[in-house]
């Protein structure tokens, strides 16, 4: 009671803590949606977008395109071991080069490191072109194969550009409240650059061979398209601060600046350098960043098995060559609505991507068990409905995971107002996962041979659950958030 005899009472408030904790804040915060910043914000997204989804696009659209014309190559001279090598020297490379990439478009202009990406690959696939016309493997096969591993080892290198600092630019642009509410169907869009660009590689492919022209037609075509988008992507601006553009992340960080100079002594000055890069260590601190990427490389891991073997699988339960890939094509239509599929089911829910990822790799869970009591009795029918769930319920957490939830990580409270982490937070994420599935992918011929197919298909179930158990701190969060006691309230009564 206070000397005027008004009473004071002093209410401790308690309120639910937000599950998607790292981008509620920037969802909640008010935005003035008649600005001059925001109008063009919103004026450019749809050019982000396009021009990054294409350069994923071209990444995919190059890879795949080799992979069609794996059989000429050999009839051309080249040894199946080294065709095999190309694959694992391509793979490897590819899983460091996410890492690398991811840390240099956050420290450089991540515009010109997309640029370099697809030049590069361009490069490359020109190279071997020239392998092939003028008759390498002739003159010596020892040299031919080392130019076309070197080569290879560097077209990894190249490819890794597109999937972390596209992500971070795409994370640039679309940071306004209304795109973080739908972050999850805006990504699970664009995550589709993949499935494009492998159905754009075989049609492109097949009308090459139809059309009875040359087989490394297959190769030059991406070749240029790659560059001629490597000189498109180059008009195409990384960051709106670059063009004065004064986003949330950008006002948060002049706030930090702003109370750090409150603190400086008579006569020190403190100078605006911009965002500092993070480094590797310091992303891999950010909550669980490194739950997430151990995570995804045993759902990549998954991934890679279905996609990689079950031709062969099915061919080994009798089904002709075409019969079994049309088959396993089932599993490759399914991931790409799955993306989609997660991230808006995760934005009605208010971002809590980790608990329907969880649901999604539980169903999943529960088909591969399925798989190792009945695999070998299934009709064709049966198989083609199984997979085609199985793709949603595998492509969806692997496309998400590696897009909306890295840029969920990369808002966190810990890092916010510092928008140079998200390139190597999706590296790390990328690259941990690729080496993880890289690795895990020795065991299966070796199992399915001395085990059978039921060994296989329980390994990935372990897989699957191990992911899923990594993330399982997250999940309860988002489930079941914490509450926090605020400081008292004081209410005059």
């Amino acid at each position: 009671k206070t000397p005027q005899g008004v009473l004071v009472v002093k209410l401790p408030i308690t309120r639910t803590m937000a599950a998607a904790s790292e981008t509620t804040a920037l969802v909640d915060k008010k935005e003035d949606e008649n600005s001059e910043d925001y109008k063009k914000l919103k004026k450019y997204q749809p050019w982000a977008f396009f021009v990054t989804f294409g350069g994923y696009f071209m990444a995919h659209f190059s890879r795949k395109c080799y992979s069609t014309v794996k059989v000429n190559f050999e009839e051309a001279g080249y040894s199946t071991l080294l065709i095999s090598s190309m694959d694992s020297v391509f793979m490897g490379t590819y899983a460091v080069g996410n890492v690398v990439s991811g840390k240099l478009g956050d420290t450089f202009n991540p515009i010109t490191v997309l640029a370099i990406g697809l030049f590069g690959s361009g490069a490359c696939l020109f190279l071997l072109n020239c392998a092939i016309w003028y008759d390498f493997v002739d003159y010596s096969v020892s040299m031919a194969s080392t130019f076309i591993l070197t080569v290879y080892f560097f077209f990894g290198f190249f490819q890794s550009t597109g999937g972390p600092v596209g992500t971070a630019v795409m994370g640039n642009w679309f940071c306004d409240k209304a795109s973080i509410k739908n972050r999850g169907l805006i990504f699970g869009l664009w995550t589709c650059h993949q499935y494009c660009g492998d159905v754009t590689a075989q049609l492109c492919t097949a009308l090459v061979l139809k059309l009875e022209m040359p087989y490394w037609w297959g190769l030059i075509i991406p070749a240029i398209t790659n560059v001629l988008w490597g000189f498109l992507t180059m008009t195409l601006i990384g960051d709106p601060a670059d063009v004065g553009i004064v986003t949330e992340e950008v006002r948060i960080r002049l706030e930090k600046l702003e109370a750090a100079r409150a603190k400086l002594a008579e006569g020190e000055v403190l100078e605006d350098t911009g965002p500092k890069p993070i480094s590797l260590v310091g992303a891999f601190k950010i909550p669980m960043v490194a739950s997430y990427a151990f995570a995804f490389g045993f759902f990549k891991l998954t991934n890679y098995t279905l996609f990689f073997w079950l031709p062969y699988f099915l061919e080994k339960r009798n089904f002709s060559k075409v019969t079994a890939n049309l088959i396993a094509a089932s599993y490759s239509v399914g991931m790409m609505p799955g993306g989609i599929i997660v991230g808006v089911v995760s934005d009605i829910f208010g971002g809590r991507r980790a608990a329907v990822i969880g649901v999604f790799m539980t169903l999943l869970f529960v088909l591969l068990f399925l798989f190792a009591l009945f695999s070998e009795v299934f009709n064709t029918y049966v198989l083609l409905v199984m997979l085609a769930f199985m793709g949603i319920l595998v492509g969806g957490p692997n496309n998400i995971i590696t897009s909306a939830v890295a840029a969920d990580l990369a808002s966190h409270p810990s890092v916010r107002g510092n928008n140079k982490s998200l390139g190597t937070v999706t590296g790390l994420i990328n690259g941990t996962g690729a080496i993880t599935a890289s690795l895990g992918l020795l065991v299966i011929g070796p199992l399915s041979k001395h085990m059978g197919w039921s060994a296989v298909w329980v390994f990935l179930m372990a897989c699957t659950a191990s992911g899923t158990l990594l993330m399982s701190p997250k999940i309860i969060a988002e489930v079941f958030p914490p509450k926090e006691v605020e400081e008292p309230k004081t209410e005059i009564v």
